[in-house]
């Protein structure tokens, strides 16, 4: 694996870990803590790194190369929802940092690409000693949740208005 000032870097330019600045003393060791019990991951074009409805421990900070985010609709037909490439500072799979439900999407690879991988596991084992990762990290991925429940309700809201007046129309 890539020594600690190698990864570093890539770590603290993601989102997830963009509260810590590598200047203080004690949030480089928060970071170091991290860089312990990760491990870098490598894919071939074409493989799936995370499939969807399947159970899995691990987040992922893509460290090179690009992949695909897709998901099945209700009728079972397959979206694109992202192209991401790891200039980005991009990672996926954080739900599993926090819960231990199905994956919500398939994340393939779309060129050869390395991964960091982070453990949920040995994340929250980490955080019971780091509380201060703990809280940056869990408060991150809140507000990103909570970003994503708005953006939810407004859209069902939406739908709801635009089907409402369909239905609404028919009538007339």
């Amino acid at each position: 694996m890539d020594d600690f000032e190698t990864v570093l870097p890539k770590l603290a330019a993601i989102p997830l870990f963009a509260d810590f600045d590598i200047k203080k003393e004690d949030d480089l060791k928060i970071l170091k803590n991290v860089y312990e019990i990760i491990s870098i991951k490598k894919f071939k074009k074409g493989e799936v790194i995370i499939k969807e409805g399947e159970y899995g421990d691990l987040c992922y900070i893509l460290y090179s190369g690009s992949v695909r985010i897709t998901r099945k609709t209700p009728a079972g037909d397959i979206i694109a929802l992202a192209n991401l490439d790891s200039s980005q500072n991009v990672f996926f799979g954080e739900n599993a940092l926090i819960t231990n439900d199905p994956r919500s999407a398939t994340v393939t690879a779309s060129s050869e690409c390395s991964t960091i991988a982070l453990s949920g596991k040995k994340f929250l084992a980490l955080c019971e000693k780091q509380t201060v990762l703990g809280f940056r990290v869990i408060l991150y991925l809140a507000k990103g949740m909570l970003k994503t429940i708005r953006e939810t309700n407004n859209d069902k809201a939406t739908l709801y208005e635009a089907l409402f007046n369909e239905i609404e129309g028919n009538y007339e």
